[in-house]
């Protein structure tokens, strides 16, 4: 089985952060997003993962190879034209089973039973309150018959997380191939979505499959919430801790360095931090930033950020600086 991880947009809710790094390394847990998925494949016979990268994806390439032994491709989208068209840049080296997962969200679900999937496609969906802001699917006797981009009504609420399985890749190849020489655009740009509709309408049987969880790491508010959900479901890990009180769950990295200080609940704090008489929670502090003075929360912290002072959300790029006492610039 192949499995195709489309990753080359500019991340823009995301920044400052993704002016620096590619959404899928942001860090929540201890770990970036792009680890959290890839770690959900140890069930499967992966027989090749296929990047597709954009900017910055140089960065995505040596985490990879870095931290992971699945063969690899890695393959740059230089014109953001879509979802399916970044799909489509790869027809020559995907066939039979595949896998595609969009690294927004993070998910629960057992894909070890895929090896065994009798129909020729499954799209995993969640049940939202409202489905107008998602794409969802329509359900009818058990088989997918439409998939709709941000509904008008209520009455089909299945939103599509981001994550599918097709049987035959070369099925959906053709049908991106049509879709682009058809020119068949949503909001300017090639969506899978189509692809698969056209798929369903030449007889393909696709099937909606349930997740109970399905936690978005698109926008600042989203991956603080993303970080609770693991942090809850892992139970945190705790370094090294001098004179400083944890409230659980939290991941502390073995190599930060935390004194005299009050952390949590809902902390990371990555490799290579400082953290000095502070009190912080529900924050994620990256590589190598250093707090000191501050009292922190729902605050996101970039790597090598320089931090002292009170504030009641901070959201702070790679590199930069604030002290508060110096009315937000260092002195």
């Amino acid at each position: 089985m192949k499995v195709i991880i489309p990753l080359a947009g500019f991340g823009t809710r995301l920044r400052p952060h993704t002016y620096t790094k590619p959404k899928p390394l942001v860090n929540v847990a201890g770990k970036p997003v792009l680890g959290h998925i890839l770690d959900k494949l140890c069930c499967l016979d992966v027989e090749e993962i296929v990047f597709i990268t954009g900017y910055l994806g140089d960065q995505i390439e040596h985490y990879v190879e870095t931290n992971y032994h699945y063969p690899a491709r890695f393959i740059e989208q230089k014109e953001l034209l879509g979802q399916a068209h970044a799909l489509y840049l790869a027809r020559d080296v995907l066939s039979g089973p595949l896998v595609i997962i969009f690294v927004d969200t993070i998910f629960d679900a057992d894909l070890s039973v895929l090896a065994e999937e009798q129909a020729d496609g499954v799209i995993y969906v969640k049940e939202v309150e409202d489905p107008r802001r998602f794409g969802v699917v329509v359900v009818r006797d058990g088989r997918i018959t439409q998939l709709i981009e941000k509904p008008d009504s209520m009455e089909n609420n299945l939103a599509v997380i981001g994550l599918y399985y097709v049987k035959d890749a070369q099925f959906l190849m053709r049908s991106v191939g049509e879709l682009i020489e058809r020119d068949i655009k949503t909001k300017g740009e090639y969506f899978l979505a189509d692809a698969l509709q056209i798929m369903i309408d030449r007889g393909a049987r696709f099937r909606a499959e349930r997740v109970d969880v399905w936690e978005d790491c698109g926008k600042p508010e989203t991956v603080l919430q993303t970080n609770r959900y693991l942090l809850k479901q892992s139970g945190g890990h705790v370094g090294k801790l001098d004179n400083s009180v944890v409230i659980p769950p939290v991941y502390i990295a073995d190599s930060a360095q935390v004194s005299e200080s009050v952390i949590g609940p809902y902390v990371t704090i990555a490799e290579g931090s400082v953290v000095r008489r502070s009190i912080i929670q529900d924050s994620i502090i990256n590589k190598g930033a250093f707090i000191e003075d501050a009292v922190l929360a729902q605050s996101l912290i970039g790597d090598n950020a320089v931090v002292r002072g009170t504030f009641d959300r901070l959201n702070v790029g790679d590199s930069s600086q604030i002290d508060q006492k110096c009315n937000g610039a260092i002195c």
